[in-house]
Parts: C-alpha cells; sequence; structure tokens
C-alpha cells in the first residue's frame, strides 16, 4: 500500500511525514481538524467518497526537471538531480460543491505528487493566489461557517461574510486579490503559489527559508468581464485537456530566497519584492483528464508529505492542513 493511500505508512516509501506541531500550538489552537471537517460538510454538504474541499477537479500527469546546479547551493533534495521526476497532479477549485462554476472568483489549486528516484515522494500543494485566506486555523474555521447558505436563498449572507472579514483582518489579502482578479481563462495560464515558507535543507545542514511559485510559459491569462458572464460553468477541463492535446504544458518553478526577519509562520503575509528568485526547474504536464477513475482521484494530496532535503516551518496554517487532509481522507476510503 503506497502513501497516496495511507499516509501512516510514510516510512515504507522513504519520505517524511511532518506531523508534529510547534509548541504550544494546541493550546492556541481553538479549531480543531475534526470541527473544521464537520463544517466543511455542513456548510457544502456530504457527497459520500469525495473530497470535502476542492472538491471538483481535474487530473493531469507529467515530469518535473529540476535544476542542480541553481539549487544545490541550498537544497540535497533529490528533487532538483536534474533527471526527469515522474509527477501526478491534480487542478481544482475551492470549496465542497461540486457543482461550483469555474467562473467563481474562488482560489484554484494545483497540487503535485513527485516521485522521486529512490521511491520516496515531495507534495506540493498550491493555490493562484499569493497568499493564503487565513492566518490561524480559527479564521479558516470562521470563514466555513460565514459561507454556509441562507436556507432561504441558498447563498451566504452578505452582511455575514462581511461581518466576517471586519473581525478576521488576516482573511483580507486573499479576499482582495480575488476581488480585483478575474479567474484565469485556462489552467494552463495560471501561476500557482506555495504560500507558506519552507525550510532547503543543503549537504552540509545548512538551512535557508524559501517560497516557491510556479509560473506559466503560456503566459497569465484571465477572464474578461464578458466572458466572466458568458463562460461555460465547466471550461476548465475541456480547455486543459485540449491544450495538453497540442503539446506539453510548462510551468518554472520559481524559489524566492528569504532574508532573516522576513515572515516564516505567516501565510497571509507577502514578502518584500526585492528578495533574490531563483529558477530551479521546469515541471511538464504532457496529459490531462477527468478525475473519474483516473490516478489523482485517489491521492492525499498532504503538504507535509517531505522527501529530505525540504522541510516545513513552524506555520500553524501548514501544519493544521495535514490532520484535516488526513479525516477527509480517512472519509473518502470508507466511501462517506
Amino acid at each position: 500500500m503506497s502513501i497516496e493511500r495511507n499516509s501512516f505508512l510514510i516510512g515504507l516509501l522513504g519520505g517524511t511525514l511532518w506531523l508534529a506541531a510547534p509548541p504550544g500550538m494546541a493550546a492556541e489552537q481553538e479549531a480543531t481538524p475534526d470541527q473544521v471537517v464537520s463544517t466543511l460538510e455542513g456548510t457544502f454538504g456530504i457527497h459520500p467518497g469525495e473530497r470535502r474541499n476542492h472538491i471538483k477537479g481535474t487530473c493531469a500527469a507529467g515530469e518535473f526537471i529540476g535544476l542542480p546546479e541553481a539549487a544545490r547551493a541550498y537544497t540535497r533534495s533529490a528533487l532538483f538531480s536534474g533527471r526527469s521526476v515522474p509527477v501526478v497532479a491534480r487542478f481544482s477549485l475551492a470549496g465542497g460543491n461540486p457543482g461550483v462554476p469555474d467562473t467563481a472568483k474562488i482560489p484554484r489549486g494545483m497540487a503535485l505528487e513527485f516521485r522521486l528516484p529512490d521511491g520516496s515522494l515531495q507534495h506540493m500543494t498550491m493555490l493562484n493566489t499569493p497568499v493564503f485566506g487565513a492566518a490561524t486555523p480559527q479564521t479558516f474555521f470562521d470563514d466555513i461557517v460565514a459561507r454556509k447558505p441562507d436556507p432561504a436563498t441558498g447563498k451566504p449572507d452578505p452582511e455575514r461574510i462581511k461581518a466576517f472579514r471586519a473581525s478576521h483582518p488576516d482573511s483580507l489579502p486573499q479576499a482582495e486579490f480575488l476581488a480585483e482578479n478575474n479567474p484565469p481563462v485556462s489552467w494552463a495560464n495560471s501561476s500557482y503559489f506555495g504560500v507558506h515558507t519552507f525550510k532547503f535543507v543543503s549537504q552540509d545542514n545548512k538551512t535557508t527559508l524559501i517560497r516557491w511559485r510556479f509560473v506559466p510559459r503560456d503566459g497569465e491569462k484571465q477572464l474578461s468581464d464578458d466572458e466572466l458572464r458568458s463562460a461555460s460553468p465547466s471550461f476548465l477541463e475541456d480547455r486543459l485537456i485540449e491544450r495538453t492535446e497540442r503539446g506539453p504544458v510548462r510551468w518554472d518553478m520559481i524559489v524566492t530566497i528569504g532574508n532573516p526577519g522576513d515572515p516564516e509562520d505567516n501565510p497571509t503575509r507577502l514578502w518584500p519584492s526585492n528578495r533574490k528568485e531563483i529558477k530551479m526547474g521546469t515541471l511538464m504536464i504532457v496529459s490531462a483528464m477527468s478525475q473519474e477513475g483516473a490516478e489523482c482521484k485517489w491521492i492525499n494530496f498532504n503538504p507535509l508529505v517531505m522527501a529530505d532535503g525540504i522541510e516545513p516551518t513552524k506555520d500553524p496554517i501548514l501544519l493544521f492542513r495535514s490532520p484535516v487532509y488526513g479525516i477527509s481522507f480517512g472519509k473518502r476510503l470508507s466511501g462517506k
């Protein structure tokens, strides 16, 4: 049984699953992973066998080739060996509504499972927004509660959303980005951001704070306001399949090097724009398909599945995502 089937067996594949929260986190944290999953179900309904969040998605496959000369000074990760690394990908829309239209102004995701030559795995779960929508699990929980549809209208209460924003300033940077930017015209025309800070560990155990993003070679393109009103509610999958049939889709992995004092535990805050950036590899997607019956359907893209040379920081949201994913995954496996 592989890790995508059961994250508790990570050791069988030679990777590292980072489960430990920093001291004091449990005492400070109000929302629990169980509560978050239950609230997602209460807001979006239960769809047996499906994800509780990012339920609507498309599978894809390809490869990644890292640049050893660029990465060597920072990390010993086999991801940057220069060899082709197989990748299973999933593109998705945030939320637990399987019928959400592709024009919705909500975050999009790109999740990647890199299958390294030594049999270990590296996961990357990214968004098309440069920041996350919460600095703490409690804000994330309260956001889900605020989005629960009003029985009378079938839609979230605008006043409840407004009150949530006013009382949770850490939710504003992502909300403002989504309000100011129309969704991409295709999965292939969007950048995807790691949003969290991670650690690169070199051969001599030197640690460097980094953030990563994947930038499309097809260019970033957004829907016009007219397209936003007229586009099909499920155009993204068809466009990605059609695009891969014309040839590989490529993203460059850009790594930003942090400086002392840069925020490492708050995914709602950007780093200064003058930080050093290095291209460390290229992702190539060669095929895409519906997630039903495809490989990505049953992968638990746990962001704390990391191979040697990459480690997590004490970002409370990053550490919280792992148990939430695990609970959701367990329910999916049991058909709930």
